[in-house]
């Protein structure tokens, strides 16, 4: 069911009789940053291909970028709140079971990573949506690769990531991996 929101004008799915319009939080953002990064010099950040070959700008931001892009350091900041919401929302219209803060920003981290196919099309979502929780962290740490010259590879800095996603999913400290 959507209800509208006179006070901010959107649309939201009402779920267990509440709205739901969870943000992610300063932690879910640290984590975001801790692992895309930010490449800069000088204050100015210069598009780079990932370890999959994908243009690359700020902390992760891929959606139009091309080879030269130049922003600043805010404007990476920037960037990274202003495509927060789309991300949010997979996460939103997807999840059907009730979320704590640091599930749903552990789920938005992997989902801004991923996108928001893999999470539509997951085990990880068809168990958290039977209420699963408990197995939502093994879900979540079995996407550690990624296609590096045409060969599916398990890259260290997305088991590095995915162990971090899975550590704040069940609200543990995650800041040291």
């Amino acid at each position: 069911m959507l209800v509208w929101r006179w006070n901010t004008g959107v649309a939201q799915k009402l779920k267990y009789g509440a709205l739901t319009d969870m943000q992610i939080s300063a932690e879910g953002l640290s984590l975001i940053k801790k692992f895309e990064g930010c490449p800069e010099k000088d204050g100015i950040c210069e598009s780079y291909k990932c370890a999959a070959g994908v243009w690359t700008i700020g902390y992760g931001s891929t959606h139009g970028v091309i080879e030269g892009m130049k922003i600043t350091k805010s404007e990476a900041e920037a960037l990274l709140s202003h495509e927060m919401p789309k991300y949010e929302g997979y996460v939103n219209d997807l999840v059907e079971v009730p979320l704590e803060q640091n599930q749903f920003d552990a789920l938005v981290c992997w989902v801004f990573n991923l996108g928001g196919g893999s999470l539509r099309t997951s085990t990880l979502l068809k168990k958290l949506n039977n209420s699963e929780y408990d197995e939502v962290p093994n879900q979540i740490k079995r996407w550690n690769k990624a296609t590096v010259n045409g060969e599916r590879q398990v890259l260290d800095g997305l088991v590095r990531r995915r162990e971090a996603e899975a550590l704040l999913f069940k609200n543990e400290n995650w800041y040291e991996v």
